[in-house]
């Protein structure tokens, strides 16, 4: 966790519950009009000036969710508070604060909590929210995250999951796979260590998708992006779990069927030769890999001149009546391949 071993390190016990948060916030400021107040008081307060309120939260465990034997805590930090905000994005709504709960094991330094919360500072300040709030506890198993993401929208603005209809263009932003290809890369690079403590990583090369996967970015600057094109999604998800699930999920909340075309499923390069490298298919990568935190949405067709040449998004199908069901079209070929949930799912992926 610290690589100097002569580091003077501050037990927890040292601080206290209500002194570590006061440590660990003091840096914190409000720059948002809505958060009334922050940190500090029994709650927070804010001030929704007349519009809807969009709340998310997520937990983080240590072994379901990340390794700290080659994930940084600032990272983990960041990482944290990005996940969250995504699900914000995903609304077509605004992020502007969020709430911070730990539980942590004596294993822990203040030291080690301070970086994690550089990290969430450096979000905080990446994506202009307040953090206003949150709780510490001790714990018997290692770390335990729970970030709760907030943001205000008008209601008119806000996209949920089940408004896509036949005919839909089914849109994705960015690549994927990427996030995937890079826990690859560190699960082997920390088998190698732990066989063999002397061996250097191989990491070289690969900072694209590592970066996918350590500091991952939320893509909040799609709502702004869509209101240029005067374009305002049907349906709209981001892709945690993966692509096959997120299709799934759309289409059982709209009531509606996919055609998915492999070959229009964005990839980047470094994430095919890499799938290449480990002998996997990309396109399993970008359908079951997850955690590439982009967003799917489905749009008229009416819409399809303003969006087709976009380089932030690329059309890759369209809905259909639901008893047609969702399938994916095989690249050079008619053939029909069903949709399954194989994305993550933390009681099933577990250690």
């Amino acid at each position: 966790m610290f690589e100097d071993k002569s580091q003077e390190l501050t037990p927890i016990s040292k601080l206290g519950e209500f002194g570590l948060i006061k440590h660990l916030t003091e840096q914190f400021s409000l720059s948002n009009s809505s958060s009334e107040l922050g940190v500090g008081d029994d709650a927070a307060v804010i001030n929704p000036e007349n519009k809807k309120v969009v709340l998310t939260t997520d937990v983080l465990a240590e072994g379901v969710h990340f390794n700290l034997g080659y994930v940084p805590l600032k990272h983990l930090g960041y990482k944290a508070v990005v996940v969250n905000l995504s699900d914000i994005a995903a609304m077509n709504a605004t992020p502007t604060q969020i709430l911070v709960s730990l539980a942590v094991s004596n294993r822990f330094p203040v030291e080690a909590l301070e970086e994690i919360y550089s990290g969430i500072q450096a979000a905080c300040s990446r994506y202009k929210v307040d953090l206003i709030g949150g709780d510490t506890t001790s714990s018997n198993a290692g770390l335990v995250m729970s970030i709760t993401a907030i943001g205000i929208e008008n209601e008119e603005n806000i996209v949920k999951r089940s408004g896509a209809k036949s005919n839909d263009l089914l849109v994705v932003t960015g690549d994927l796979g990427g996030a995937y290809m890079g826990l690859q890369i560190l699960e082997r690079e920390h088998a190698v260590f732990l066989a063999n403590p002397n061996m250097q990583p191989e990491m070289e090369g690969y900072d694209y998708i590592l970066e996918r996967q350590l500091k991952p970015e939320a893509r909040t600057d799609v709502k702004g992006i869509l209101e240029q094109l005067d374009i305002k999604p049907t349906s709209m998800i981001d892709i945690s779990d993966g692509l096959a699930s997120e299709i799934l999920h759309l289409s059982d909340q709209s009531g509606v069927g996919f055609r998915l075309y492999e070959e229009k499923i964005p990839m980047d390069s470094l994430t095919i030769s890499t799938a290449d490298e480990f002998n996997l298919n990309p396109v399993v990568t970008a359908l079951s890999g997850g955690e590439d935190y982009e967003l799917l949405f489905t749009i008229s067709p009416n819409d399809f001149d303003k969006i087709k040449n976009h380089p932030d998004f690329t059309i890759i199908g369209h809905a259909i009546e639901k008893e047609d069901g969702n399938f994916m079209v095989a690249r050079g070929s008619n053939q029909l391949i069903a949709l399954t949930a194989q994305g993550w799912d933390a009681f099933l992926n577990s250690n």
